[in-house]
């Protein structure tokens, strides 16, 4: 059970409700970290801004792969649960590609090029070196995808932070960290 709770939509904050409907018209349900974000209005603005705005620069095969490497390495089994169902059924990455992707790579050379600088700016925390950055650029990445590359990380840390803290039901088929390869 949630340590934090996950409110209906008719208990969330005002300011929240339409936010929520949003997200219902997108993806046919609000997903219990939707509502569970919803109990801060500001966090759920926060993070559907930004994670609209990555939507329309990387690709969705990009953004799924990135997440399931950083949240397999911040041991988010809601995270690995909601990004190996979207994976599957809604960017159709095949199941070994996402059993690379947990492991911070790909089969393919520039989404290994992205996913493994996304692990590598996850596990420096930043502070990647020279060559990881002339890496991910020679794979064909532009300055500005670089940057969203970096943001699709910290974006995918905050997700994987607020359902560690609250331990959020899992309302996908289940997928734990401690399961990889």
């Amino acid at each position: 059970m949630s340590r934090i709770a996950i409110l209906t939509r008719e208990d969330s904050p005002a300011k929240s409700q339409p936010l929520l409907d949003a997200v219902e018209k997108q993806l046919g349900m609000v997903p219990n970290l939707f509502r569970l974000v919803g109990s801060s209005p500001a966090a759920l603005e926060g993070y559907l801004g930004l994670n609209g705005a990555l939507g329309r620069t990387l690709d969705a095969k990009t953004r799924e792969r990135i997440a399931l490497a950083i949240a397999q390495a911040n041991g988010c089994d809601y995270c690995l649960s909601a990004h190996t169902y979207l994976g599957l059924n809604l960017a159709k990455i095949d199941a070994a590609e996402i059993a690379l992707n947990r492991a911070g790579h790909s089969g393919d050379a520039k989404a290994d090029a992205a996913v493994g600088f996304a692990r590598k700016v996850h596990e420096a925390r930043g502070q990647v070196s020279d060559a990881d950055l002339a890496e991910v650029r020679l794979a064909g990445f532009s300055e500005a995808q670089v940057i969203e590359i970096v943001a699709s990380v910290a974006l995918n840390v905050l997700t994987n932070y607020i359902n560690n803290v609250a331990r959020t039901d899992i309302d996908f088929p289940v997928v734990l960290a401690a399961e990889a390869a």
